[in-house]
């Protein structure tokens, strides 16, 4: 009676443990096929170091290896260059014809010229030339340049824009962000009023994005293209020719004539005026002939002279 009540419950711890086995050797394995996976965290690897010393400098060494391999990225810096140079050359025509090939060469364009003619105060031929060219050949256009003439000064300036890119670059990213939600709310809403309201600010979005958008590729093509101010000067003062003779004759007989022209049309308004004025001039001729006559008519008769008195 004792033994048959005794194997059914041996019998079931058994299964039990069996059991407990099993889900406990599952369980076990796939922890170990997970931290095979899984990369070693740092308390496990100083455990693994305190077991096994001498695995920690090949460890170490493995990861300045990796360290070295890959190099921290460094982004380009965004800079808006421009330079300025000044040439004193022979002729300055032929240099401006030189410029122009150079520009062509450099894929570059012309964006301002200015010259000045020779004059009494200045004798010297000048002009200033403005060059647009790509930022990666500012530096082979500038050298030449120099071989054109000789170089009085040169410098180049530089000014970072990166932080003002990545700004509008956000901002610019936001608003998109921003119109897009209004576009969804606009869509989704029911009343006539809300939907002017949020139409009147996903007009204000997109104006303020067409904004941003022109400042960045204003300053994204001032960074692609450096501009290069050129200053020519001539070597030596021109001075005027003196004209052939033929043209000072010319010039004497155009000029004379055209005195003769003025000084005809001014004889001519003359006479018209006087014409205009005639009445007032008869007039006036009137009176002096009328005053001069009275005059003589009502003057006191000359007293006779002694000689004439004693002949009576």
């Amino acid at each position: 009676m004792y033994t048959s009540t005794k194997l059914p419950r041996t019998s079931a711890l058994f299964i039990s443990a069996l059991l407990g086995g099993v889900i406990f050797t599952s369980c076990a394995s796939s922890e170990q096929t997970a931290n095979k996976s899984a990369p070693q965290s740092a308390p496990q690897i100083v455990a693994n170091d305190a077991v096994n010393p001498a695995s920690a400098p090949a460890r170490e060494n493995s990861i300045s290896q990796k360290a070295e391999a890959a190099p921290i990225a460094r982004s380009r810096p965004q800079l808006i260059k421009k330079a300025a140079i000044s040439l004193t050359v022979n002729s300055v025509d032929r240099t401006i014809d030189a410029v122009s090939q150079i520009i062509n060469q450099q894929q570059g364009d012309l964006i301002g010229l200015k010259q000045q003619q020779p004059k009494n105060d200045n004798p010297r031929y000048t002009a200033t030339i403005q060059l647009r060219i790509p930022e990666n050949r500012l530096e082979p256009t500038l050298e030449q340049l120099a071989k054109l003439g000789t170089v009085g000064s040169r410098n180049i300036t530089a000014e970072d824009v990166g932080d003002r890119l990545v700004d509008f670059q956000a901002r610019l990213t936001n608003l998109q962000k921003t119109e897009a939600n209004l576009q969804k709310i606009m869509d989704r809403a029911g009343s006539v009023r809300d939907v002017l309201s949020v139409a009147q600010e996903l007009s204000n979005v997109r104006q303020t994005i067409e904004q941003i958008d022109a400042r960045l590729k204003s300053l994204q093509n001032q960074v692609a293209y450096s501009t290069i101010t050129l200053n020519l000067e001539a070597a030596v003062s021109s001075t005027s020719p003196q004209p052939a003779l033929g043209l000072q004759v010319q010039e004497t007989w155009n000029n004379s004539t055209h005195s003769l022209r003025a000084f005809s049309v001014g004889l001519l308004k003359l006479g018209i005026w006087l014409i205009v004025y005639s009445p007032y001039l008869l007039i006036f001729a009137a009176l002096v002939y009328g005053f001069s006559r009275w005059r003589r008519t009502h003057s006191p008769r000359l007293t006779q002279t002694p000689e004439s008195t004693s002949s009576d």
